[in-house]
Order: structure tokens, then C-alpha cells, then sequence
């Protein structure tokens, strides 16, 4: 139990309403609450039912929870409470293993059967909520992070090669069921394990992407409508699913702006919540001008037109610098995108006034919106060449020159791409790489950080664009009709008329921190200090000419989608010595100097 205490407390800020625990026989499990559907203690966890001998541990949103409650009662079953859990438990023992496949919603949970000595844990089929393993010759632990695994002690904290390559080739995606640590593995996205009181362990995939067009051929007002028609149900069904006031985050982009329009007539006084940070300056003090940090020309004038109860938040880069190390601290694993530290921030804030939020992730990899499909399409060759030019951050031989001899492998990242773009139920290359994101990609990122984030605030995000029966929608459409107009048509169209076309028409906008991305000033000297700290030069990682190469000039290095190449190696260094080496406050030490940087936690 004592391993059990120091997990739960990794996990406080995750459920900051409701600590709890439970053991019988060889099982012990603790949960920690953030009270979204029905408030009362009935619905605390872990919830046991002694009368169907089953206890649960669970951490998401079911959010046909009420229909399915309605199906359990006709076939006789009797509810102590209000809430989803319950209904995960009745659904178990009235449907078993199956039970997975009825539910809409994004969810990890396990089920421990006394009547079986059995417990059974499944995750959703887009991987919205985590479920991190640890398994040994003794015992199989399992945890909603990362950082609760590792405090419950006795994990290989050695580093997986093959997770670093696809770390570095895939803008720090490392798919499930792999983490960088070699002794953590996550539960894949759509997938059951059943482990038995032997220790026998037996998984199983619920749940696949269909990425073919339908026999019958649907005309374009047919594709619209049933989009509209789809969209919206899903996001009726995110925004019924609480017990308590649901906000929006709104970005000022198509996707988020959708959103609230779709709920404006429905929620009276829709709180919104924006962030924007400061340009970076360059010579003269004048703007990089590469791009706007902020986009609060547009999200303002989404507020004012649906008169939405507005908050929105510049965060100067003194305080993103100061804010870095608590940001990192929070990763599950390391994160490279500047969405990171933005999500991290306005969660802060938008914690203080709700505790759900939707959002407009997932909806360009559903619907085609970046920049690097349509020239993928237009690429000649084998998929996952036409795939790597455009996406992979490294090259592999690049990958070899940046690590060191003792961590290099063999081009397995390619490997993988190349496998999953081959699966069947693909009619075209574009069906291949939007399955391939939307199933695998997305989970790490952006998925990832839109549960990691918020949650180290106890603020749920909820993502409609993830309703599994949108993107089996959009996963059977035409490729050119999602392409046309620049991406996202099916989307853009079903807004006129009910957004203004000066969201609707503008150029696709990012969610940028420009200081992480055009490196200078005090955060080059951060970085400076992460890789060139005694931790970084003891862990031979990196080859320290590929270092010394970015750091001299670290704004001639980006990715292929425009990312840091520098804040890349100084991110998973940073990780490493804060989760790994044990210095959680962030302090980075120089060779004969002292601390260089260091902040407390929030």
C-alpha cells in the first residue's frame, strides 16, 4: 500500500476532489477524483459493487453514459448512483469484454472481478486518456502517468533506443506500446488486456479504422450534411455528459470558432478562453515577422458575435521562460511542441473558472488540414517516402551524425511508417497517411499533451473531432473533397452562414511560442545550459559536435514542420534530468559553476 500512497500523490493534481483506495487479495488500487459527473460520494472512486463483485478505477468520459444506463435498468440492473463509472461496471458484467465497443467516449479504465480473480483495463480508441504499464516478474502496475509509475518504484529507467529514434523522427511521438523508458510501456489506443490471477495477460483490439469509400456513392451536399449532422450530435453529446459548467477553448481558427457556434444556442453564457504570447525580437527590437503569436483578432471576434463571456490571457515570454520548468515537470513524457507550455499555461487559468473545456484538436488530421498533405500527394514513390520527406524531423543519417554510437539502431522508424501505411482498408495514399495520423500520430501528439496538460490543473479538455463515428465519417471520404480550398472543406462549408467568413477564409493559423522556436536571448541561454550541463555530457547521448553545431547557430535547424531542431534535444535533456536524474525543480548545472536555472512548482 505504501507504493499505492506515493502514486495516488503523483496523481493529486489530476483528481484534487476525491482520494481513494481498495485491495482484496493480490490487488490494491487508488484513484484520484475530479468530480465532473455526479458530484455526490456515491460516484467516488474506486467504486466497488459488492453485489456484482466488481471494483473499477477509472479516468474519463463516457458520454453516452444516460442511453446505455437506460438499456442496463430494462435488463433489470439497479444503480447506487448518478454517474458514468457505474455504468462502465453494469456494462462489464452484462456484456463482458464487449462492453468497449458501446461506448462513446474517451476513457482508460480497469475492472478487477473478484468472481474471476481477474482484472480486466481498456483504453479508448483514439488513446484521448493514458494508461501507462509497468510489468516485472512480480507484479503489474499500472498508473494515469508516467511519473505515478515510477514513484511507485522498482521501474527500468534504462532508455529504449528504438523509442529514441522514433522520438526524434516523429517530433517526439513514440506510438504505444513503447515509452523512452524501456521498463514503461503504454496500452495501445482501441485495445483490451485481460490479466489473469496466473499472470497470464491476453490483449485484444476492439476497434479499427475503415479508410475506404462506401458502395454507395454519395454526392457532395450528401457529404456536408451528414458531417453537419454528425458534428453536431457529437458535440451535443460532449457538452451533456457534466454535472457542471462546460466552456470552450477558443483559438480563433476554424475549428474552435465551429465549436462554439454549434454551441452558442444551446449554452446561456458560454465562457471562452484565448491565450496569446509575445513576438520574439530581433535586431532593432523589431518582430521576427514570421508569424503572429497571438490570434486575437479572430477569437474576439468570434466572442463578440456570439456574445460569449470572453477571457483571454497574454503571457509574456518572461513568464513562459520562468514557467518552463513546471511545464516539464507535468510531462508524461517528453514534448517537444510549443503547444505544450501554451496549454500548460491557459489551463492554469481556465482552472479557476470551469473544470471542462472542448476543444478543436484532432479536426487537421481529420479533416486535412496541414500543409504537408497535399505535398505528400503530390510526391512520387513508395509511401513512406512520400510520407518522410515531408514529415520525418531526421532524416536517418542525420539521426546518426546527432546520436551517440552506443544508442544508434537501424532505420526502425521508417520501418514502422512503412508497416502502417501498408495495412489494408486504405483506398488511396492520403486514406493511408490520415489513418496512420489519426490513429497512431495524434495520440502522442497533439492528443497527448491536451490530456497532460489541462489535467495537471484538474481541468478536463474533450475533443468532439475524436467522436469516433465524425472520423469514421471523414475516413471514408474522397480525398480531394477534404483537400479542396486548402483543407478542411467539409468543415469550412458547413460554417457559412454560421461563423464569420473572416474566420473561415483566413490562412491556417498555428499555436505558436515564438522563443521556442526562434531561439535567442535567455531561452538559447537555457538551452545552452541543458546541453551543455555536467547531466547531459555524463549521459552520452548526443554527439557533441551535432550539439555544437545547433547551439552556434540554432535558427538555420527546424524540422520539416518547423519546429526547433535545438529545443528538441534540450527538451528530452531537461526530462531526463528532472524525471530520470531526480532534480524535479529543474535546476541545470554547469561544469565549475552553479545553478543556472531553476523555478519552484505552482
Amino acid at each position: 500500500m505504501e507504493a499505492i500512497k506515493r502514486m495516488s500523490e503523483k496523481l493529486a493534481r489530476r483528481g484534487p476532489d476525491h482520494a481513494g483506495t481498495f485491495t482484496e487479495g493480490p490487488l490494491a488500487l487508488g484513484h484520484r477524483r475530479l468530480a465532473i459527473i455526479d458530484l455526490s460520494s456515491s460516484a467516488d472512486q474506486p467504486m466497488v459493487d459488492t453485489a456484482l463483485q466488481l471494483a473499477l478505477v477509472y479516468n474519463g468520459t463516457i458520454y453516452n453514459y444516460r442511453e446505455l444506463r437506460r438499456e442496463l435498468i430494462d435488463m433489470g440492473y439497479t444503480f447506487f448512483s448518478e454517474g458514468d463509472s457505474e455504468v462502465i461496471l453494469k456494462a462489464y458484467h452484462a456484456w463482458g469484454e464487449a462492453c468497449v465497443q458501446r461506448f462513446f467516449g474517451m476513457f482508460a479504465f480497469a475492472v478487477w472481478d473478484s468472481r474471476r480473480a481477474s482484472l480486466f483495463l481498456a483504453r479508448d480508441r483514439f488513446g484521448i486518456k493514458p494508461l501507462y504499464l509497468a510489468q516485472d516478474g512480480e507484479r503489474l502496475r499500472f498508473a494515469s502517468s508516467l511519473q505515478a509509475l515510477l514513484a511507485g518504484g522498482g521501474i527500468d529507467k534504462t532508455l529504449d533506443p528504438v523509442a529514441l529514434h522514433h522520438h526524434f523522427t516523429l517530433h517526439t511521438v513514440v506510438p504505444a506500446p513503447r515509452t523512452i523508458l524501456s521498463g514503461v510501456r503504454k496500452l495501445p489506443p482501441a485495445t483490451t488486456l485481460l490479466v489473469g490471477i496466473d499472470q497470464q495477460i491476453r490483449s485484444a483490439v476492439y476497434w479499427t479504422l475503415n479508410a475506404t469509400r462506401p458502395e454507395q456513392a454519395l454526392s457532395e451536399a450528401d457529404w456536408l450534411a451528414k458531417t453537419r449532422e454528425v458534428l453536431a450530435r457529437a458535440v451535443e453529446r460532449h457538452r451533456l455528459a457534466a454535472d457542471v459548467p462546460v466552456g470552450v477553448l477558443l483559438s480563433g481558427g476554424l475549428d474552435s470558432s465551429l465549436l462554439v457556434g454549434l454551441l452558442a444556442d444551446h449554452v446561456d453564457d458560454l465562457l471562452t478562453f484565448s491565450i496569446g504570447f509575445e513576438d520574439v525580437k530581433g535586431a532593432g527590437g523589431l518582430s521576427v515577422g514570421v508569424e503572429k503569436a497571438d490570434e486575437f483578432e479572430f477569437s474576439d471576434l468570434i466572442a463578440q458575435h456570439f456574445k460569449t463571456r470572453h477571457h483571454k490571457h497574454l503571457i509574456p515570454n518572461s513568464e513562459v521562460l520562468a514557467r518552463l520548468p513546471e511545464a516539464v515537470a507535468a510531462m508524461a513524457e517528453p514534448m517537444m511542441s510549443h503547444d505544450v507550455i501554451a496549454f500548460y499555461l491557459l489551463s492554469e487559468r481556465v482552472s479557476k473558472e470551469v473544470k471542462v473545456v472542448l476543444a478543436g484538436q484532432g479536426a487537421d488530421e481529420v479533416f486535412g488540414g496541414y500543409f504537408w498533405y497535399p505535398l505528400m500527394d503530390a510526391e512520387a514513390g513508395p509511401p513512406v517516402e512520400r510520407f518522410g520527406r515531408h514529415y520525418f524531423d531526421r532524416d536517418h543519417a542525420e539521426y546518426l551524425e546527432m546520436i551517440e554510437p552506443a544508442w544508434q539502431v537501424s532505420d526502425v522508424t521508417r520501418e514502422l511508417v512503412a508497416h502502417e501505411l501498408a495495412k489494408p482498408q486504405a483506398d488511396s495514399f492520403l486514406d493511408e497517411v490520415w489513418r496512420f495520423d489519426v490513429t497512431t500520430l495524434i495520440v502522442d501528439d497533439p492528443v497527448k499533451r491536451v490530456d497532460n496538460m489541462p489535467m495537471a490543473w484538474g481541468l478536463e479538455v474533450r475533443v468532439p473531432f475524436l467522436d469516433h463515428e465524425l472520423v469514421e465519417l471523414a475516413a471514408s471520404m474522397p480525398p480531394e473533397l477534404k483537400l479542396k480550398e486548402g483543407g478542411k472543406y467539409p468543415l469550412k462549408a458547413i460554417a457559412r452562414g454560421l461563423i464569420p467568413d473572416a474566420v473561415i477564409d483566413r490562412p491556417k493559423g498555428y499555436f505558436p511560442v515564438p522563443a521556442l522556436k526562434h531561439v535567442r536571448g535567455p531561452f538559447l541561454e537555457l538551452m545552452r545550459a541543458i546541453l551543455q550541463s555536467d547531466a547531459c555530457i555524463q549521459r552520452g547521448l548526443y554527439q557533441r559536435a551535432y550539439v555544437d553545431k545547433l547551439l552556434a547557430n540554432p535558427e538555420a535547424h527546424f524540422t520539416r514542420i518547423q519546429g526547433s531542431k535545438l529545443w528538441h534535444l534540450a527538451l528530452l535533456e531537461w526530462w531526463l534530468q528532472m524525471h530520470i536524474d531526480g532534480v524535479p525543480d529543474g535546476t541545470i548545472t554547469q561544469p565549475g559553476s552553479g545553478a543556472l536555472a531553476s523555478t519552484s512548482h505552482a
